[in-house]
């Protein structure tokens, strides 16, 4: 058992790959966890190449004074496994001027490759289009927090999170920016979230997420293209290797997922 799980693993130790959800975490305010050593460790581990870490913040309210921290925080992990980690700046777009100002610090000078949104709102509330627009002109893709949820529990708690018609609204508006629709396997009806950004071609999704539906993977490479998948495991690295290892895809479509080609320009330059 263990020679047929060093040869499946190949896939990932032969192959360059770039993990686009992750993220570090605080053990203090403003100071780096000490289990980012282990994250990379484990990274190595697995044969992962690149981790795009960041901290979202998950209070509706968040207010520019933590985002800002958090986003320190993550600049620490970055110096601390500069060939390793990149990072993804959060922001809360409900602070506008505060939030685009922390978009042009984190990427223009700390080196981060894109934008983290929560659920504070909805994607395509007009409140993001600063943001949006900010993404736009310094060149980033944005990963949003997104789920279709059926539940009234869970929709109370992220009453705006964003599902794929959210994604596929602003992706029309905003055709020159680029985003990912983060975690299918962790955002309840992810087949749901698929059909709406099927001819959206400047949406695309992230893999991650503890869930892993036997034709998860061959459904979105079906309705998407392996081209249009990021690999991502946003704190679940064993259910994500095995999505990839146990899809019924062609090596070569995942070799396209894991080093998510069509985004490896937004990472040249900026490590």
């Amino acid at each position: 058992m263990v020679d047929i799980l060093s040869q499946q693993m190949r896939l990932f130790h032969d192959n360059p790959v770039v993990n686009w959800h992750e993220h570090v975490r605080e053990s203090a305010p403003g100071v780096l966890d000490g289990d980012c050593d282990l994250l990379v460790a484990a990274a190595n581990a697995a044969g992962m190449d690149q981790l795009v870490c960041s901290i979202p913040f998950t209070d509706p309210y968040c207010p520019p004074e933590v985002f800002k921290r958090g986003n320190d925080v993550v600049v620490q992990a970055m110096r601390r496994h500069p060939s390793k980690i990149l990072g993804m700046c959060f922001v809360n777009p409900g602070y506008c001027a505060q939030a685009v100002s922390e978009i042009q610090r984190c990427i223009t000078m700390l080196g981060m490759v894109g934008v983290k949104l929560y659920h504070q709102y909805f994607i395509d509330e007009p409140v993001q289009f600063p943001i949006i627009e900010k993404c736009i002109e310094l060149d980033v893709p944005i990963l949003m927090h997104a789920g279709m949820v059926c539940d009234s529990a869970s929709r109370r708690v992220e009453p705006r999170i964003s599902n794929g018609t959210h994604f596929a609204n602003i992706g029309k508006r905003y055709p020159k920016a680029r985003f990912i629709m983060a975690h299918i396997g962790g955002g309840g009806d992810w087949q749901g979230s698929l059909k709406p950004i099927e001819d959206v071609p400047n949406v695309f999704i992230d893999m991650s997420g503890s869930v892993y539906d036997s034709p998860m993977i061959e459904e979105a490479v079906r309705i998407l293209g392996a081209d249009r998948i990021l690999f991502g495991t946003d704190l679940s690295f064993s259910s994500c290797i095995g999505k990839m290892l146990g899809a019924k895809i062609s090596d070569a479509q995942k070799r396209t997922i894991l080093e998510g080609t069509a985004f490896l320009r937004y990472l040249k330059g900026r490590a």
